[in-house]
C-alpha cells in the first residue's frame, strides 16, 4: 500500500504466508477494559437495587448532569411526544412514517401462531404463543440520536402483542432529541424516562418506586449499557450484547469503486471500533476502492472517526475466486454482508452466516438501516453463526400444550415409566403408572 494515503486498511492476499492468523488478529477487538467496566456496572446495579429512585437520581445527575427532584420528573409526557412531531421537519416526519410502515409490513409476516394436532392415541399436543408482558427499550442519547433504533425495537414488540413498552433514553444536560421523541410517538411507546447508562438498565430490570420492572430489555448502548445487560440477564431477558458495527462487502470489477468506498464509510462512521472488510477476486478493484476512499475522505463530516476505524480495523482481502470470497465471508459471519457482484443470486445459496444480506449493486446497507423493512438490530462479532436479527419472535414466548385422554395416556405412561425406571426416578415412574389403570 502507498503510505501517503490517509487510509491504509490492512491488505491481505489469501495465498500469502500467515494469512489466517493475520486475518484473525484483525478481526479481534478489545474495545475497553471490560473487567473494570463490569466492576463499575455491578456497583451501580447494586445501588439501584438497594436505593431505587434515589440511586437513579444520583447517577443521572453524575453522568448526565441532569438534576431532578424525583424520577417522576424525568418522565416524558405523551403531550411532549406528540409536540415533538410538530417540532421536526415535515419531510423527516414523513420519512419516519414511511419507514415505520415498511417495518410494520415486514414484521407482521413473522407472527407466530398457536397450533395443535391429535396423535394416534387421541391425545392433543400443540403450542401456545403469548407475548411478553412488559419490555424495556434502551435508546442511546449521547453522541448521536437514533430514531431508527426506536422504530426497529418498538414496532416488532407491538406487533407481538407486548402490552407495555417503556423506553429509557438519556438526556445529557436535559437535552432531548425531538426526532427520537417523534419516533417514539409513531411507534406508540407507552412510557419514556430520561435516564441512561447502567442505572437505566438496572431500573428497568429490578424496578424502583416509580419505574416498574420489565420482563425483557432490548436496544443498543455503549460498553456500560452492554455490561449492564449482561449482568441483569437471568433476572430479565435481553436481545443480545452487540459489539461494534461491521460490514463485509464481496465485490468485483463490475462495481463502481466509489459506491463501494461510500458503503464502507457508512459503517466506519459509526465509531472508531467499527469494522469494514472488502473481499474481491480482483486485486486492481481493491486498489481502486482504496484510491476512491482516500479521495473522498476529507469530504466526510465524520472523517476522523472513519480514519481511525479503517486504519485500525479495516481489512481488504484478495481472494483467488468468488467461491473462496464467500467461504471467507462465512468464516467472518458479519453483521452486514453486501453481495455487490454480477449475478449475485447465483451465490446467495452459498451464504450461510450473515446478520443481513444485501443483494446486488443497487442495495446498499444504508437502505436496510432505515427503511427496507427487515430489522437492523443484528448479531455482531461472528454471532451470526448461531443467532438472528431482532424480530417478533423475540417478544413472544412458546408454551407447549399436552392433553392426554383417559385411554390415550396409557401407551405414553408405559413409555414414560420404562424410561424413568431406567433413570432411577421412581416417583416419575409411579406417577405415570397410576395413569395406566392396570
Amino acid at each position: 500500500m502507498n503510505q501517503q494515503y490517509q487510509l491504509t486498511p490492512l491488505f491481505l492476499a489469501v495465498n500469502q504466508d500467515g494469512f489466517s492468523q493475520l486475518m484473525q488478529e484483525r478481526l479481534a477487538h478489545q474495545s475497553a477494559d471490560f473487567f473494570e467496566i463490569d466492576i463499575q456496572v455491578k456497583h451501580i446495579i447494586n445501588a439501584v437495587i438497594a436505593d431505587g429512585d434515589d440511586a437513579v437520581l444520583k447517577y443521572t445527575k453524575q453522568f448526565d448532569q441532569l438534576d431532578a427532584n424525583s424520577v417522576a420528573a424525568l418522565e416524558v409526557s405523551k403531550t411532549q411526544m406528540q409536540q415533538a412531531i410538530h417540532n421536526i421537519d415535515p419531510s423527516l416526519y414523513d420519512a419516519l412514517l414511511k419507514s415505520a410502515e415498511r417495518i410494520q409490513i415486514f414484521h407482521e409476516k413473522q407472527i407466530q401462531r398457536d397450533w395443535q394436532y391429535e396423535d394416534e392415541y387421541g391425545n392433543m399436543l400443540g403450542q401456545k404463543v403469548t407475548a411478553i408482558d412488559r419490555v424495556g427499550v434502551y435508546v442511546p442519547g449521547g453522541k448521536a440520536a437514533y430514531p431508527s433504533s426506536v422504530l426497529m425495537n418498538v414496532i416488532p414488540a407491538k406487533i407481538a402483542g407486548v402490552s407495555e413498552v417503556i423506553m429509557a433514553v438519556p438526556a445529557p444536560k436535559g437535552q432531548l432529541n425531538d426526532v427520537v421523541l417523534a419516533a417514539a410517538a409513531i411507534a406508540d411507546v407507552d412510557q419514556i424516562f430520561t435516564i441512561g447508562g447502567a442505572q437505566a438498565v438496572a431500573a428497568l430490570a429490578y424496578g424502583t418506586k416509580t419505574i416498574s420492572s420489565v420482563d425483557k430489555i432490548v436496544g443498543p448502548g455503549n460498553a456500560y449499557v452492554a455490561a449492564a445487560k449482561k449482568a441483569v440477564f437471568g433476572k430479565v431477558g435481553i436481545d443480545m450484547v452487540a459489539g461494534p458495527s461491521e460490514i463485509l462487502i464481496i465485490s468485483d470489477a463490475s462495481m463502481d469503486p466509489e459506491w463501494i468506498a461510500m458503503d464502507l464509510f457508512s459503517q466506519a462512521e459509526h465509531d472508531e471500533l467499527a469494522q469494514v472488510i472488502l473481499i474481491s477476486p480482483d486485486e486492481s478493484h481493491l486498489q481502486q476502492v482504496i484510491v476512491a476512499m482516500n479521495a473522498m475522505l476529507d469530504s466526510m463530516p465524520r472523517s476522523a472517526i472513519i480514519r481511525e476505524s479503517v486504519n485500525n480495523r479495516g481489512l481488504f482481502i484478495h481472494a483467488n475466486d468468488m467461491s473462496q470470497a464467500i467461504e471467507l465471508a462465512n468464516q467472518v459471519a458479519p453483521e452486514h454482508l453486501e453481495l455487490a457482484v454480477e449475478n449475485p443470486m447465483d451465490y446467495l445459496e452459498k451464504i450461510r452466516h450473515a446478520g443481513a444480506i444485501f443483494i446486488g449493486r443497487f442495495t446498499p446497507e444504508a437502505i436496510g438501516d432505515y427503511c427496507a423493512g427487515p430489522n437492523h438490530v443484528l448479531p455482531t462479532s461472528g454471532n451470526a453463526k448461531f443467532s438472528s436479527s431482532l424480530g417478533v419472535s423475540d417478544f413472544q414466548k412458546r408454551s407447549s400444550l399436552i392433553y392426554c385422554s383417559e385411554q390415550g395416556v396409557k401407551p405414553l405412561a408405559k413409555i414414560a415409566s420404562t424410561v424413568a425406571t431406567h433413570e432411577g426416578l421412581s416417583a416419575h415412574a409411579r406417577s405415570a403408572d397410576l395413569r395406566k389403570g392396570d
